[in-house]
């Protein structure tokens, strides 16, 4: 999603420096007219934002505050735009300290996948000073289609972010047991997808993720890494605020079984497999 953020920052006439630990992303940004750095700090020097598209909060902080990182090497004033997916706790944090230096945070958890990155067309749940935002606003407009500005003070963004994610992790382990089930019935599963899609059981996710099983193809647009993760941090933050989130914790069980199984790095559509293995079903494309 950072490379299509890129993109989408380049397309708007931006010029945009970026480092990453992928050497082929760096040769791809130079052939669209942008710029590669060694380090993230040589990237974020001069810089009136910078975009950090991580996978959690320590990556972040690492980026941040870590050998080479981007703090010190930020101009005093920019603004830190926090994409990744962690705990509002931990995003609040963050944002002290940064803002400690002369810097602005803003929280900024994206959703929408690499296509929609690519296409500046991003739902960003963004919060922050007001003063943050204003200095951001450009870049902002440049990499989405819906900004949703959520309060004065970080954390919120990532607080609706998990909200997102409890629900998807839920619809992807509900879309799987679902369509698994409907192969143990013997059931013709494109009629399955024809028939659910056109009524009141479909989900967003049943309906992007099912076609994975269908076609047997489970090439990782969204691996099943990320909500062992993210579902985690519901269960930590949940345990906090002792409320129980029992379908999210079931969901969790799955995920961390089809990781356990191997499945991890693959789409998070795997799910279906795991039921598969546990039934007897055979999916198409068994055996690919």
């Amino acid at each position: 999603m950072g490379f299509g953020m890129a993109q989408s920052l380049l397309a708007a006439g931006f010029a945009v420096t970026g480092a990453d630990l992928s050497s082929d992303a760096l040769a791809r940004l130079e052939a669209g007219g942008g710029t590669a750095a060694a380090r993230p700090a040589q990237a974020a020097a001069g810089a009136a934002v910078v975009v950090c598209v991580v996978v959690n909060a320590d990556q972040t902080e690492a980026v941040l505050f870590g050998p080479g990182g981007v703090a010190e090497a930020m101009p005093e004033g920019a603004v830190f735009l926090s994409c990744a997916t962690m705990d509002p706790a931990r995003a609040r944090a963050l944002a002290a300290r940064l803002e400690g230096m002369g810097r602005l945070y803003l929280d900024a958890p994206i959703s929408g996948g690499a296509a929609r990155a690519a296409k500046g067309e991003l739902t960003i749940l963004a919060s922050g000073r007001p003063e943050a935002f204003a200095a951001a606003e450009g870049a902002l407009n440049a990499m989405s289609a819906k900004l949703y500005r959520l309060g004065d003070e970080a954390g919120t963004g990532a607080a609706f972010k998990m909200i997102n994610q409890l629900l998807a992790g839920v619809h992807i382990a509900a879309a799987c047991e679902a369509i698994t089930f409907a192969a143990k019935q013997g059931l013709d599963l494109a009629q399955v997808y024809e028939v659910i899609t056109a009524s009141a059981g479909n989900s967003w996710m049943f309906e992007n993720r099912m076609p994975h099983v269908l076609a047997g193809d489970y090439t990782p647009l969204s691996a099943v890494e990320i909500f062992v993760k993210d579902l985690g941090i519901v269960q930590d933050m949940a345990r906090t605020a002792r409320y129980p989130v029992p379908l999210a914790a079931a969901a969790l069980q799955l995920y961390l079984g089809a990781s356990g199984a191997g499945m991890g790095r693959d789409d998070d559509s795997s799910l279906a497999r795991l039921y598969a293995g546990m039934s007897g079903v055979t999916l198409p494309g068994a055996g690919k």
